[in-house]
């Protein structure tokens, strides 16, 4: 589109576009690929400083989200025709600063890509869409009131279908099945995983002290006052269930036992020897970093992208180019963006809270140019909180289906108090 808008003679000043750090170098391929003609600029590195004066003589100028807050200034000098937002989703949060700043560029044509534009509440949607057509939806307390608790909390059918008729004329949607028919199968499988008796135990000591911790905080404060320890909690067990070690605690690390290490020590040789190449999610850079030495020591080639990766593109280079098997990802920092078709094979170690953001993670590999099936395979430890959280993901699941998909709409409302109680059940 930028392209075209070149040869036409409309793009008479640059398109600033903003997307996370690790997509920075596949935009830049991309470009060279699809769009020689146009003038790139990547703003990133210690050296950017003395790129900006550049920027009216470039068609298209990347930066990044984390970079906003210390290049606003500058950026801010000059004039874009266009504002593009990949992966917006990284602006969902009404109150972050990121949001605020990009609101305060003077842009007249704006644009959100995402897949997921709507990850755990329909709060989330209004912060984009505002970005882009400011009062659309009213301000946030107007949206809140007339739709968001309406649909969420009480299953209003009729709101929901006004809010979709709202937004609809704003949003180009087509699933990759509409895009791509030929694309080959992919076969999701649970793994329900059981703790030895050790990692076990240690679930339950932690679930009982937490739990009682947690009930006296409430009695005292309340769950909105408490949910800092709430969350530090129900982290606590997570990485119970990852491996013990996580915990950091001295009990802790005398357990070896880990039920989802034990499996990839048993089920990934088996894979490398069909010749399939792997990549494997979590959420904890330090349990891809024992999941990372357990490789070692198996004699299994791996490259790791975290938010600590200094060269991101040399990572994926080392993937995509065919000289390790195994691609090891945190998931906020790989989980979006990247084109890793030669992976066959997605393993995610941990539940995250919200589906969509393993969907993005899972098609890394399941996009474009993908000629053979892909098996997606998750670990979840049996009767844990990781199995709870499976439940939520199908409540916010059926959610964002609502919003694109006509149908009636159902009650999704939940007790924060019963949901709590839930993800702290025993085993």
């Amino acid at each position: 589109h930028l392209l075209l808008e070149k040869e036409q003679g409309r793009l008479s000043q640059p398109a600033l576009l903003i997307v996370p750090t690790s997509l920075v170098g596949n935009w830049r391929h991309e470009a060279e690929r699809f769009a020689p003609d146009l003038r790139v600029l990547c703003l990133q590195g210690d050296q950017r400083q003395q790129l900006f004066v550049q920027i009216p003589d470039h068609d298209l100028v990347i930066s990044t989200y984390p970079l906003l807050a210390r290049d606003q200034q500058q950026l801010q000098q000059h004039q874009y025709s266009w504002l593009i937002l990949d992966e917006a989703q990284q602006v969902k949060n009404a109150q972050s600063k990121t949001r605020q700043l990009l609101a305060e560029f003077s842009i007249a044509q704006r644009l959100a890509l995402t897949g997921t534009p709507m990850e755990n509440h329909l709060g989330e949607l209004w912060s984009i869409m505002d970005l882009l057509q400011p009062g659309l939806l009213g301000n946030q307390q107007q949206f809140q009131r007339l739709y968001r608790k309406p649909i969420e909390k009480d299953g209003d059918h009729e709101r929901l279908v006004r809010l979709r008729t709202r937004i609809s004329p704003f949003i180009l949607r087509r699933t990759k099945q509409q895009v791509v028919q030929e694309l080959p199968d992919k076969t999701e499988i649970l793994c329900a995983l059981d703790m030895g008796k050790q990692q076990a135990a240690l679930y339950e000591t932690v679930r009982l002290s937490t739990s009682s911790q947690i009930q006296q905080l409430m009695a005292n404060k309340g769950l909105a006052r408490s949910s800092i320890e709430v969350l530090d909690a129900l982290l606590k067990l997570r990485q119970v269930c990852c491996d013990p070690r996580l915990l950091k605690t001295p009990a802790a690390s005398k357990i070896t036992e880990s039920a989802k290490l034990e499996w990839l020590a048993e089920q990934l040789p088996i894979m490398l020897d069909e010749g399939r190449r792997v990549l494997i999610f979590s959420q904890f850079t330090q349990y891809l970093g024992l999941v990372g030495d357990h490789l070692k020591a198996q004699g299994i080639g791996f490259t790791k992208l975290t938010g600590q990766t200094k060269y991101r593109q040399r990572a994926i280079e080392e993937f995509t180019s065919g000289q390790v098997p195994v691609f090891l990802i945190s998931l906020k920092a790989g989980g979006v963006g990247l084109n890793l078709t030669q992976a066959d094979t997605v393993i995610h170690l941990d539940p995250w809270w919200n589906p969509a953001a393993e969907q993005q993670a899972s098609d890394r590999a399941y996009r474009i140019g993908q000629t053979k099936e892909v098996f997606v395979y998750k670990l979840v430890i049996s009767n844990s909180l990781e199995e709870r959280i499976l439940r939520l993901q199908a409540q916010k699941q059926q959610l964002a289906d609502q919003l694109h998909q006509q149908g009636e709409a159902k009650s999704l409302s939940m007790l924060q108090d019963d949901v709590l109680a839930e993800l702290l059940r025993p085993l």
